[in-house]
Order: structure tokens, then C-alpha cells, then sequence
């Protein structure tokens, strides 16, 4: 599965990068609204199966008192994407602000885009205006998000930008290969959930060393250990900041930093609070971990906390018996969680030390797991065995009829199914014959991807 780039669009409020990211993926997902500063976080959408795009909350007045901590989150874009799109507004003449978040962009060295905003507008100003701003001409689009003018053509050039990005990915990712590079491990986690600690424990925990470094172009703290002969790197997202900006935002939240970790690393760790388990954030995360087709542990912090506490019933049942609160606690998570059956939960504690070491353990079990390949026969009995014992329905009375399965990826696994009327086969059987592979070959901790085709060889549905 290719890890997809990051686009970010930044600017000032109101320039309407909310709507230009619903238009891009022909659906309302950013909250949009005439009155400035709608977004006061990143929103986030895959568009076309081809990159991630990031509406920046707006840089706002410095009086604002989220000003410093949306200031953070543009530079957290700037510094984690791989395009930046610099939105303002087409009917405004440009100033201070403007220039400056238009200067930071450019200074990455990366990619930028100028998206003038609502030509459709008559007030809109002829690009020589713009033009200052030092954006390359050929990179200066006119868009309107309300008509859609102009966002096909644009996305037709940012496709040929992101299209050299995927080959300097791959090609470094290549680089990275042939010279045995590490293990990538990931924290990911809602804000104090206990990543620091835990990426403090973990770097103690060894006995090996490597190296350590602070203050990478995507504001990632890492450690590098050796275990059982591995080298991993520890990637920490807490994205901890200067001792004098720490209470504002409060260790507030950023999607995008978050987002290129996930898409940097192997494994990710989705930490979760022992005294704060059902969180709506850590459920999406996982989501995210999981589309981006990454190893997964579920890493319950702070399990200190549970040893004195009652043991309490999250379902109501009244029966309580002998179990103590951690039982009931990956209860609650398995609940939670069920569509994460096959990710190990991991009780730890940065305090006490307890299990830290466990994770390693199944860091390399879950490489592993990642890097399988199945025999085509293997694959092609258990599908038969699947058909058998279920046959399989389809949509609008109709049956799909699979005929043979191939393995055509790892990391993660990938499979395709070619058979006839695939387009009609029911999501349920989707599932169930993932069960069937999962029981003679558990992939611990890492998603499975499926593709079903007719006997064209057209994809027709994922």
C-alpha cells in the first residue's frame, strides 16, 4: 500500500480553504460559515485515493487568544507536508500576513501553490497583483470553491507535483533498504496520554544505545535502540515545545504532525489513557493508523493507576466476581475497538517500567507478520473452504461467483480476489473471508487489504 502525501492548505481566515478542501472531496466535511475563524483545528480528507489534504485552522488577528497555537499548527504544515497550497482571498489586495505565511512556505524548499480564491467574485484582482508574493507564475491558480471554476485544472497540476514527490519518496525509501534501515515505531496519542514518558522508558529500557536527536524537519523526537539484533527508531509525536510556549494550547493536539508519523512509520503504538479509555480522538486515530495500512499496538498507559482502583463494570452487568479493573478495562477496549480483533493491548507503565520491554517483542513479531506471503494454493483453499461453508451473497438477489485469489503486496498484505459480479458481493462476506484467512494465518497486529475484480481485471471495489 503506497503512503500517500500530505497537501496543507494554509492562509489567513476566511479565504475560504474550508471550502475549497469540501470541493475537493465532493463532500462537506470542514465546518464552513461567514464568520472568520471557523477552524480552529486541522480537518482532515483523503481526496481520490491520492493524497491527504489538511485545511490549517486560519491565522487570526494576534490579539485572538488561539493566536500562538494556530500560528504552531501552519507551521506544523509547512514543516510535515509535502505540498503546501498558500489559499488567499482573489477579491483582497495581500498584506503583511499574507506575505509572511507565503515567505515560510516558500523557504521549505518544498512545493507551493497559490490558490486565488472566489474568482467568481467581480471584485476579483488581475494576478499581477499577486504575483510579489514570489510564488512561481506557473504554480498561481484561479479557483472559486462555490463554482468549482478552476479546481480541475489546478488539481491536474498539483497531480503532476505529488506524482515527482511519490517517486522521491520511493526512490529514498529505496536508498533506505539496501542500507538495512530501521524499524520505525511510532507513538501516537491524544495530548498528555503518556507518550513522553513512554519514549523516555523505552530509550532507558536498552541496553544499547544507538543515538538520539531532537528537532527534525517534522518536529519528531526519535531514539534509536538495538533489540535481538534491530535496530528501531522510536518516534515520539508529542511535538513537545519550548518551555516558554508549553501552556499555551496546552500540548494542544495536531493532525498533521500526527498524520506524517503515521505515514512515516512501520508501527504505531495508539496509546491510551487507563483512566480515560473511551475517547471518540483515540478511536479515530486508530482508524487513521489502520487505513494507512500500519502495524498496530494498543498501548494502555498509567496501568499503575488501576492496581487500587474498584473494579468497575462498563456494560452493567452486575456480576463482578474475582475480575479486577485492568479485566474490565480490555473489555471496554475490545468493545471499543472491534474492528481491531487482531492488534495486541499492552498494559504499561512509564513509572514502573512494567511491559515496556513487551513492546519490542512484538514490534519484531508484528514486522514479521507484515512481511508474509502466502502460497497462491494456501490462499486458494481457504477461499474455496470459504465459499463452501458460506456461499457467498450478493446485492440485488444476485451471485458473485470468486474464482482464485492472489497475494500481489506485503506491508501490508494485499490481497485481490477475481471472479464475476464482484462490484455485487456484500460487505459481510468481505469480512468473513478475512476471518477465514486470519484463522490459519493471525497477522498479528497489522491491517490486511482486499481488492475484489471482475474478469476484466477492472478494480471494482476495495
Amino acid at each position: 500500500m503506497k503512503n500517500l502525501p500530505i497537501v496543507a492548505l494554509i492562509g489567513q481566515t476566511n479565504a475560504g480553504k474550508s471550502s475549497i478542501l469540501n470541493r475537493m472531496a465532493r463532500k462537506n466535511i470542514a465546518i464552513v460559515a461567514r464568520e472568520e475563524g471557523t477552524t480552529r483545528d486541522n480537518v482532515v480528507a483523503t481526496i481520490d485515493n491520492r493524497f491527504i489534504l489538511v485545511d490549517t485552522a486560519g491565522l487570526k488577528d494576534p490579539s485572538d487568544d488561539f493566536e500562538a497555537s494556530i500560528q504552531e499548527q501552519i507551521s506544523d504544515a509547512i514543516d510535515s507536508a509535502d505540498v503546501i497550497l498558500v489559499t488567499l482571498d482573489s477579491s483582497r489586495y495581500f498584506n503583511h500576513r499574507d506575505a509572511r505565511i507565503a515567505k515560510d512556505a516558500l523557504k521549505s524548499g518544498k512545493p507551493v501553490f497559490l490558490l486565488l480564491n472566489k474568482c467568481d467574485l467581480k471584485e476579483s484582482l488581475p494576478v499581477e497583483e499577486f504575483r510579489a508574493l514570489g510564488v512561481a507564475p506557473e504554480n498561481i491558480y484561479y479557483v472559486s470553491a462555490t463554482t468549482g471554476a478552476g479546481i480541475n485544472r489546478f488539481k491536474e497540476s498539483l497531480n503532476d507535483s505529488l506524482r515527482k514527490v511519490h517517486s522521491d519518496k520511493n526512490n529514498g525509501r529505496d536508498r533506505e533498504k539496501s542500507s538495512g534501515s530501521s524499524l520505525k515505531i511510532a507513538l501516537i496519542g491524544r495530548p498528555n496520554v503518556g507518550k513522553s514518558s513512554l519514549f523516555n522508558a523505552l530509550g532507558k529500557k536498552q541496553q544499547a544505545i544507538v543515538s538520539s536527536r531532537q528537532g527534525t524537519t517534522r518536529d519528531v523526537n526519535r531514539v534509536f535502540v538495538k533489540y535481538k539484533g534491530r535496530d528501531l527508531e522510536i518516534l515520539d509525536t508529542a511535538g513537545l515545545r519550548k518551555p516558554g510556549k508549553r501552556e499555551v494550547g496546552i500540548e494542544k493536539f495536531s493532525a498533521i504532525r500526527t498524520l506524517a508519523a503515521i505515514e512515516e512509520s512501520d508501527i504505531c503504538c495508539l496509546l491510551v489513557d487507563s483512566t480515560e479509555p473511551h475517547s471518540k480522538l483515540d478511536q479515530s486515530l486508530a482508524g487513521q493508523i489502520v487505513e494507512a495500512g500500519k502495524g498496530i499496538i494498543m498501548v494502555v498507559t498509567k496501568s499503575d493507576l488501576l492496581e487500587n482502583a474498584e473494579p468497575t463494570n462498563f456494560f452493567g452487568e452486575e456480576n463482578i466476581g474475582n475480575r479486577t479493573a485492568a479485566d474490565f478495562l480490555i473489555d471496554a477496549l475490545e468493545k471499543d475497538y472491534d474492528f481491531l480483533p487482531y492488534a495486541p493491548v499492552v498494559l504499561t507503565s512509564s513509572e514502573t517500567g512494567e511491559n515496556v520491554t513487551q513492546l519490542f517483542e512484538l514490534a519484531l513479531q508484528i514486522d514479521e507478520a507484515r512481511h508474509t506471503e502466502i502460497k497462491t494454493s494456501d490462499l486458494n483453499k481457504i477461499l474455496g473452504d470459504a465459499i463452501v461453508s458460506h456461499p457467498p451473497a450478493g446485492l440485488k438477489n444476485t451471485r458473485p461467483k470468486p474464482k482464485y485469489i492472489v497475494q500481489t503486496d506485503v506491508c501490508p498484505p494485499w490481497f485481490v480476489v477475481h471472479g464475476r459480479e464482484m462490484e455485487l458481493l456484500h460487505w459481510s462476506w468481505k469480512r468473513f473471508l478475512e476471518r477465514k484467512v486470519r484463522e490459519k494465518y493471525p497477522f498479528i497486529g497489522t491491517p490486511i487489504m482486499f481488492s475484489f475484480r471482475n474478469d476484466n481485471r477492472d478494480k471494482i471495489d476495495k
